[in-house]
């Protein structure tokens, strides 16, 4: 299955959501399933496939997931759309 483009936000702890546009995952449950079980192991999320905000360049991305509160990924860059972690 070839991988979709996703919009992963990620609301820490405390400061402003982080938006990441990614192709790592073939869907939203695939991204989801990842998510949960970098958090389960305590470790980073890796992204190889991403852009940071929006930028133009896709580039690698590990993101620390310790003060990350709630994580919602969609195929379709909103703050209103998604599943939710």
């Amino acid at each position: 299955m070839s991988a979709k483009v996703l919009a992963i936000r990620l609301h820490p702890v405390s400061g402003e959501d982080v938006s990441v546009i990614s192709r790592d995952f073939a869907g939203e449950a695939e991204a989801l399933t990842a998510i949960a079980r970098a958090v389960d192991e305590r470790r980073s999320l890796v992204l190889t496939q991403a852009r940071y905000d929006r930028e133009a360049k896709e580039n690698g991305l590990v993101v620390n997931l310790a003060n990350v509160v709630t994580v919602q990924v969609s195929v379709a860059d909103s703050a209103t759309t998604g599943q939710y972690l």
